[in-house]
């Protein structure tokens, strides 16, 4: 391909933004919006997540097609496997659409089996972005007996992508051990948008510790929640708020409860703009992110560029710690309560900044943009 040329870019995801709030689909909606403001002709493919009839509409200069209709994306705590199934097989339909560029996310596994025939009728690279890799290992802890089944599809389905993007330099390891990846892997870290954020005021509304993000099992808000009621102790008037939905909403408003924290911590769900988060984050005095499993955690970076310290856990499949210089623009700690409480306490008293990371400017969003134009140009 010629460097400057327009491509018609098929961009294949289940969950898209806003009307699904996650790192994956941030960087999708980023990144799309962005090729097409730049000129390339964008279609992505997804569910039905819109109001209205109506298959195909336009937002933000990008194409969007329904090409299934909305299914839930969790059966309970888990991720649905029906859902992954009929979307999936939903993947088959565009062998009618024409394309320059085949990219899917790579989550729900299934989807790259229907799209990479697809590719082969069509004659075409099919790319791919690699959020994360669960392994073998996570995948029996999730999914108990069926787990070793859904790591060997996760194993298949990486072989599927003739080219494949990493959002970390952490998951692209993963892929290569994990995984045994062989093939060369391109790198695109997730970004934020330094512009808009540098804009956003900070809100009204106060608070001394925030998290966002959804609320799963392996985010560990509960741990977050219980390092809360042992800071109280000391900062009785503690305000925390957990922004974000999820399969264990209902476990953190009992432990909220049981614990005596409702004038302390405040459950607020997902947000309607995305500047509303930012100014939630310039309010507040820390960002706890206890999450044990992150291909990247672009919260803990737009954290950061609002000038909050971050907190998280020093696990070895937590992307996240590596965004971070342990006492200088936050904390990497243990995932245990006490010493999460500990390292606010420290930030509450030394009121640490986290605008020290020195490289903030290269996750701008504009320029991580045109390192997926280099990869599709290759």
């Amino acid at each position: 391909m010629k460097q400057n040329r327009k491509l018609k870019i098929a961009i294949i995801s289940d969950a898209i933004y806003p009307y699904n709030k996650g790192g994956k689909e941030k960087r999708i909606y980023e990144i799309s919006t962005r090729l097409a403001k730049s000129g390339h002709d964008v279609h992505l493919y997804t569910m039905h997540w819109w109001k209205g009839k109506e298959e195909n509409r336009i937002e933000n200069g990008v194409h969007l097609h329904a090409i299934s209709k909305l299914y839930p994306l969790y059966s309970g705590k888990r991720r649905s496997f029906g859902e992954a199934l009929f979307f999936s097989l939903a993947g088959f339909k565009l062998i009618k659409e024409d394309f320059d560029i085949l990219e899917v996310d790579h989550m729900p596994h299934l989807v790259l089996f229907s799209t990479k025939i697809v590719a082969l009728l069509k004659g075409k690279k099919l790319y791919a972005t690699w959020n994360e890799v669960w392994g073998r290992k996570y995948w029996n802890e999730y999914l108990g007996s069926l787990g070793t089944i859904a790591y060997l599809i996760e194993w298949l389905s990486v072989r599927m992508p003739d080219k494949i993007i990493a959002v970390s330099e952490h998951t692209k390891k993963k892929l290569q051990d994990d995984l045994q990846v062989r093939q060369e892997i391109f790198v695109a870290p997730n970004g934020i948008d330094l512009k808009m954020i540098q804009k956003v005021k900070p809100a009204k509304e106060k608070s001394d510790v925030i998290f966002a993000g959804r609320l799963l099992e392996n985010k560990h808000v509960d741990v977050l929640v219980k390092s809360i009621a042992l800071v109280k102790k000391d900062y009785p008037q503690i305000k925390a708020f957990i922004i974000g939905n999820g399969p264990e909403k209902h476990t953190l408003e009992q432990l909220i409860k049981t614990l005596q924290l409702e004038d302390n911590v405040k459950l607020l769900g997902f947000l309607e703009k995305h500047t509303n988060l930012y100014a939630l984050f310039k309010s507040s005095k820390v960002f706890v992110f206890p999450s044990t499993r992150e291909g990247f955690g672009i919260a803990a970076l737009e954290a950061n560029a609002c000038g909050l310290p971050v907190i998280t856990t020093n696990d070895k499949d937590n992307a996240t710690k590596y965004l971070i210089a342990n006492g200088g623009n936050g904390y990497i700690t243990r995932l245990d309560a006490h010493e999460i409480a500990e390292k606010i306490r420290a930030v509450l008293a030394s009121k640490m900044s986290g605008n020290k990371h020195n490289d903030i400017e290269k996750y701008d969003w504009s320029t991580i943009t045109k390192e997926v134009e280099e990869v599709y140009n290759k």
